[in-house]
């Protein structure tokens, strides 16, 4: 799966109206200067007639962050039918509309706050259906990092323009295929997971590339995507190493150049090339 000219299916939010503003400051000189600055505003998401949250958001992609910020809180079940998004942006909200009930009081009332930027929020129980969950054994190739290494960091996006932002891209083997970006890298995610549930994405020969840090809220939501490996730049924490062990998740982090650390599923890396890209 790939675009028609080999590139992104989605690229990076550059050059769209809206998403940054120009600022006049001083530099350390005294000297005036403008830079771009990201906007942030905020997206309430309705499942139905229910509220469920507010979230920041830069804006871009309202749908898919509904409907992957639902599907990665179990509030949008396997087979459930969604019958429509409706976007206002006037207003600020979304609203999912499914063919069911929604009735998710108990689980909105246990919330926790994530450490992910711009505060995620998790409902409910968030080790719930990780118990008996096995990803599917994928193979990972050092090859396909080094590309997507390459080509992710050279990639013209609203980090490089304006910085205060994460990343975070679907890829298949060595291709890039979706990158998303937002103030918090959970939403970044979840606008992938809403983007593979619109278009009846296979996730389990898939590579889900992250700017941000590989926590605990980062490796349960690439489980339950069922995407068997997570990638970084950035370091680990130890519960989301100890989850990723858990479920049999590659996790890959401090990815610079050549160089990363593999904390889970060593015996799914295929050392194809080595680090001076010999093979």
């Amino acid at each position: 799966m790939q675009s028609e000219d080999g590139g992104y299916l989605i690229p990076p939010p550059t050059g769209v109206p809206g998403l940054t503003r120009q600022v006049t400051g001083r530099d350390h000189t005294g000297a005036e200067v403008e830079i771009a600055v990201i906007e942030e505003r905020p997206l309430t998401i309705y499942l139905n007639r229910q509220e469920i949250v507010t979230a920041m958001t830069i804006g871009d992609h309202p749908d898919y962050l509904a409907l992957g910020f639902l599907r990665n809180q179990r509030m949008l079940r396997d087979g459930e039918t969604v019958r429509g998004v409706d976007y206002d942006e006037e207003t600020g909200t979304v609203v999912v509309r499914t063919d069911g009930t929604t009735v998710h009081e108990e689980k909105l009332q246990k919330k926790t706050r994530t450490s992910g930027c711009a505060v995620g929020t998790v409902f409910g129980d968030m080790m719930e259906g990780l118990e008996a969950l096995t990803l599917p054994p994928a193979e990972l190739r050092v090859s396909w990092l080094y590309t997507l290494a390459k080509v992710i960091n050279t990639t013209p996006s609203l980090y490089l323009e304006a910085g205060a932002i994460h990343g975070t891209v679907l890829c298949h083997r060595d291709q890039p295929l979706v990158y998303m970006e937002d103030v918090g890298r959970h939403n970044a995610v979840d606008k992938v997971a809403g983007w593979m549930f619109s278009h009846s994405v296979a996730p389990e020969d898939k590579i889900l590339y992250t700017t941000g840090r590989l926590t605990s809220e980062m490796v349960i939501k690439c489980a339950q995507m069922g995407i068997p490996a997570l990638v970084s730049r950035s370091g680990f924490t130890a519960w989301g190493v100890d989850i990723a062990r858990q479920v049999g998740l590659t996790l890959i982090g401090r990815m610079r150049g050549e160089r990363f650390v593999c904390l889970s599923g060593e015996e799914r890396l295929i050392r194809d090339v080595t680090h001076e890209g010999a093979a």
